[in-house]
């Protein structure tokens, strides 16, 4: 197969890849349907009423244009934390955040560090920019903070990742414990703090806004893909301070965030009362996994997301026999790529149904591995 002969030389080394293999590529390669979707961390549970509602109604107007300065959803975001409307910009979900982020920050060749085995659609756009990866890897199954400041000044790092929640282990470091972190960093070193999950997770996992907005060297990216189970509207934001948030408007898409997706994020902010009966659901849904995975003999580790990490107990090619097979009932999760957290499985919350399916396929599948 033939290509143009003339991509740049960074663009030609690149193999051809896709950070996240889906749900739907798995069903046209097995030619099998998905019937249980709790291997994408989704929220399965849906939006609230009330944004379908608000979907419904501006799609009269998707003929127009999105407002390219995103005004009413950077107003209710800032009134929602306690920030102004100058200290947000957003994009079309953290995934196309953390791009600008690293074409903000990394030149060819700068060294960008984060965690082994951690969000590997950051490593690909560090990759895409011609960044240098130096990772550091977890340590009793969570981020090495001491680690990664390490790293960051050993390689003089213009940027670092660190998420909490974690993905893809589920686990979490205290906010005091964050704050430190990120004041001990160094002035010229951007920090991605990725809190993807932040509204699942304890409530001392997470940092007051108060705690860090001074901080020009810190972004903290959120995403209404998680609890608020809006994943397919591809609606993220940035909090920082005003010159840093500001900085975006440099380099994104002005016409990337869609109407449907803003009015749904708007609704969605002014539902928290369906916001926390969600929430509910995710802890209770966790906590049965967790049971199911007991009661096979298999040890759920603790999580603070919308999914539960699941130690196998092996190796990381036993952990892909437990995924394969599950997939072969209809039922798809993942598993982290990098060991030893290869060793396990990872299963998403979902509703009753799909849960259902998970707890009767799953000691089939074990036993077929004994």
């Amino acid at each position: 197969m033939s290509a143009f002969s003339r991509f740049t030389p960074l663009i030609s080394g690149l193999p051809s890849t896709v950070p996240f293999v889906g749900p739907e590529a798995i069903e046209r390669q097995r030619g099998r349907a998905v019937l249980a979707r709790i291997g994408a961390n989704e929220n399965g549970f849906g939006p609230a009423p009330s944004v379908l509602a608000a979907m419904r109604e501006e799609a009269r107007d998707i003929w127009k244009y999105n407002d390219p300065e995103n005004f009413a959803l950077r107003e209710a975001l800032g009134a929602h934390l306690g920030v102004t409307a100058a200290n947000i910009a957003i994009a079309g979900g953290i995934d196309e955040l953390l791009g600008q982020i690293v074409r903000l920050v990394i030149e060819p060749g700068a060294p960008v560090v984060t965690s082994l085995g951690a969000y590997p659609t950051f490593n690909f756009h560090v990759a895409g920019f011609g960044g240098r990866l130096v990772t550091v890897p977890y340590a009793n199954d969570r981020e090495d903070l001491d680690g990664l400041l390490d790293a960051v000044r050993r390689e003089n790092a213009p940027l670092v990742y660190f998420a909490n929640p974690d993905n893809p282990m589920g686990s979490w470091w205290d906010a005091d414990s964050i704050v430190a972190f990120a004041r001990a960093l160094p002035e010229t070193t951007m920090m991605v703090l990725d809190e993807a999950y932040s509204e699942t997770g304890p409530a001392h996992s997470l940092p007051s806004i108060a705690s860090l907005i001074e901080l020009p060297n810190i972004v903290r990216t959120r995403t209404f893909s998680k609890a608020y189970g809006l994943a397919g509207s591809r609606t993220g934001y940035v909090i920082s301070t005003s010159g840093t948030a500001q900085a975006f408007d440099k380099i994104r898409n002005h016409f990337g965030m869609n109407r449907l997706a803003t009015a749904a994020a708007l609704a969605a902010l002014k539902d928290q009362a369906y916001l926390a009966e969600v929430v509910g659901k995710i802890h209770a849904a966790r906590e049965r996994i967790g049971r199911i995975a007991r009661a096979n003999g298999l040890e759920p580790l603790p999580s603070a997301t919308n999914f539960v990490a699941i130690d196998t107990g092996r190796d990381g090619a036993h952990a892909r026999a437990i995924v394969d097979g599950l997939m072969e009932h209809g039922i798809f999760i993942r598993m982290p790529g990098v060991a030893p957290l290869n060793r396990c499985i990872r299963v998403s919350v979902g509703p009753e149904a799909e849960m259902a399916l998970f707890e009767e396929a799953l000691p089939q599948v074990l036993k077929t591995l004994a």
